[in-house]
């Protein structure tokens, strides 16, 4: 039987780069692709991937992009043959986060986008040492590509996304869950109560990663992904 293709959703403004390690060294066995997040709501984003994606699919996300998959496992179960959710929450935005979020969007459309990217994703929210400069200037560039528009829609999505929790539990799938040890946006924790919500799951600390893990620890996040997509899939 073919193996399923892999779609990744890349996290809040980032592109295909994020997924750099993992795209060159999975892609010799199955095919992948890298959805765009278009929309200004975790659904619209949600409805845009399963437009462009195939019938059936493994899928990948990180952070934003992450809780867009657990939205695709609520409305298309039957579509997803397992899910791997990296430096992710499924829970709603606070009412302070989002107020943050209004300054952050006309920080970044007057000219401040970098600025806000690093209020956005700061430095203690990596993991010390040589890697965070080169993560942090990597998230800079794949920002300024998508722009400051894109910076508020994706935003305004985070400010508005639903409670996914009840989705996970509810989950058929193999499920994995990994979280860089030095993630303060999406803390290890969380990602262990996650795994431990979800009937299928595993979870993996990345060591010396942070919120970024799949830049900040490429090698390491590819072995994870490739362990979860040769596992047995699960009997429907």
């Amino acid at each position: 039987m073919p193996s399923a293709p892999l779609v990744f959703l890349p996290g809040f403004m980032c592109d295909a780069r994020l997924f750099w390690h993992p795209l060159q060294e999975l892609s010799a066995q199955r095919s992948v692709m890298v959805a765009r997040l278009r929309g200004t709501s975790i659904e619209e984003m949600a409805e845009a991937v399963l437009e462009e994606a195939p019938a059936r699919f493994a899928l990948a996300g990180h952070w934003l992009g992450g809780i867009v998959a657990i939205e695709i496992l609520r409305r298309a179960p039957e579509r997803v043959s397992q899910i791997a959710l990296i430096d992710v929450s499924p829970l709603p935005e606070t009412p302070q986060v989002a107020a943050m979020r209004e300054t952050r969007i006309v920080g970044a459309r007057t000219g401040r986008l970098d600025e806000v990217m690093l209020d956005e994703i700061p430095a203690e929210t990596l993991a010390p040492g040589p890697e965070r400069a080169h993560a942090q200037a990597l998230l800079l560039e794949m920002a300024a590509a998508l722009g400051p528009e894109a910076f508020a829609a994706q935003s305004r999505a985070l400010m508005r996304r639903p409670d996914l929790q009840r989705t996970l539990r509810n989950s058929k799938v193999r499920a994995l869950l990994m979280c860089g040890e030095f993630d303060r946006i999406c803390p290890p924790r969380r990602h262990e109560f996650l795994a431990e919500l979800m009937p299928h799951a595993e979870y993996r600390m990345i060591l010396g990663a942070g919120h970024l893990s799949p830049l900040e620890q490429p090698e390491k996040v590819t072995q994870g992904l490739r362990d979860w997509l040769e596992a047995p899939l699960l009997l429907a």
